[in-house]
């Protein structure tokens, strides 16, 4: 019998030790290969790409994506519509992006925002009005430029905001946010959610080393959503925090408006290709910041149109801008048989001529630092002359 009960115990004491290893071992794989977000990201000098939302009544009013290079701390910020159209395939139908979101569970809506830039985005931020209020009031205010005062008083609430540089608190903040007067420009409440995203990121790494103190960091991590835990949020705020507000280039994606069973759909220009190609070049200048060579400069860009096309000068403005160029004169060229696209460079800064050049696929650059106003109607006061001929499809060059 004694000897009968040994062995038993002896196997028992061999299971117990197997399942203890195996445990261990389980353990140990877990903690392993249990990567934080962050870490995956920095680790590989890559840029970090966040969704910001500002939410009314569950659906984005706001929402933006930061891309940011940490090498540079340089960034850009893309606009999103709520009324982009897109094909949704998990409904069977075409349908506003923002039928997408879900505060709570952004991951669906960050995969369609993903496909439409071409950029993975991996993390995501997002809070309500509410919250917003008690977050604007936390940090002291945000600091916003309104060119004239406004003083309404035909809406559901009054809106009166005073102008010139000043500090609005929470609830002077939704105010802002919010208001639409009748008879102003329909791009203006546009601009205005632009920039108070923008101020609202420069309190946040004003307001860093407060906000992450022990005695105020429960309550704000509170006030916000995120797709990873407390820890990876730490690290995220902390490199959102850095991003250097005043260079940050601000791009809005653009289309045509098509009716889609009584709603008004913005659909990208060039099924999409456009906003993807804007978005790689961005980055691209993100890091090439770390080279030596800075893209802070908004060149300024003469379009002529040297085809018999009527409307090209001004649809190839369009284009150019959306890469972030300023088209300060449009108009036609001293001819109209133009067979070959080309750029006249005044700047004598040749990687900038290459970029613009490759934005259009152009190979034609010639280098004129001394422009004579006078001489074809080019106008030596600004950066670069594009004249566009008939080799340019309104996107290409097409060889």
């Amino acid at each position: 019998m004694r000897a009968g009960a040994s062995r038993v115990d002896a196997s028992l004491f061999v299971l117990l030790l197997m399942l203890v290893l195996l445990v261990g071992g389980a353990a140990a794989v877990y903690f392993a290969i249990r990567v934080d977000p962050m870490d995956a990201v920095l680790s590989g000098d890559r840029i970090v790409n966040t969704l910001l939302v500002i939410e009314k009544d569950g659906k984005p009013i706001a929402s933006h994506v930061l891309m940011y290079y940490p090498e540079t701390q340089r960034a850009a910020l893309f606009d999103i519509p709520g009324e982009l159209g897109q094909i949704i395939r998990s409904l069977g139908r075409v349908d506003r992006i923002d039928v997408l979101y879900d505060g709570r569970h952004p991951q669906s809506y960050m995969r369609e925002l993903s496909g439409v830039l071409g950029a993975d985005i991996q993390f995501c931020l997002s809070l309500d009005e509410s919250d917003l209020e008690e977050l604007v009031d936390l940090m002291s205010g945000v600091d916003v430029f309104i060119p004239d005062a406004v003083v309404a008083y035909d809406q559901k609430d009054r809106v009166l905001l005073p102008a010139g540089s000043v500090r609005l608190d929470g609830r002077k903040a939704l105010t802002y946010l919010n208001y639409q007067l009748p008879d102003e420009d329909e791009s203006l409440p546009i601009i205005r959610k632009q920039r108070f995203t923008l101020s609202l990121l420069k309190r946040f790494g004003e307001s860093y080393r407060f906000l992450m103190s022990k005695p105020v960091q429960p309550f704000f991590l509170s006030l916000l959503r995120s797709n990873v835990d407390a820890r990876s949020f730490a690290r995220l705020f902390e490199e959102i925090a850095q991003v250097d507000v005043d260079r940050i280039n601000v791009q809005r994606v653009q289309g045509n408006l098509r009716d889609v069973s009584g709603v008004q759909l913005l659909f990208p220009y060039y099924d999409g290709s456009l906003i993807k190609d804007i978005v790689k070049q961005a980055l691209a200048s993100l890091v090439r910041d770390s080279d030596g060579w800075s893209a802070d400069r908004v060149y300024t860009v003469e379009v002529l149109n040297g085809t018999p096309m009527q409307g090209m000068a001004r649809k190839t403005a369009e284009l150019l801008q959306g890469f972030g160029y300023d088209a300060v004169k449009i108009g036609n060229a001293d001819r109209s048989d133009y067979t070959e696209t080309s750029i006249i460079d005044r700047t004598g800064d040749g990687k900038a001529a290459r970029l613009l050049a490759e934005t259009i696929r152009c190979e034609s650059i010639s280098v004129e630092a001394n422009a004579d106003g006078g001489d074809g109607g080019f106008d030596d006061g600004v950066d670069f002359t594009l004249i566009i001929g008939k080799d340019f499809n309104g996107r290409f060059v097409i060889r």
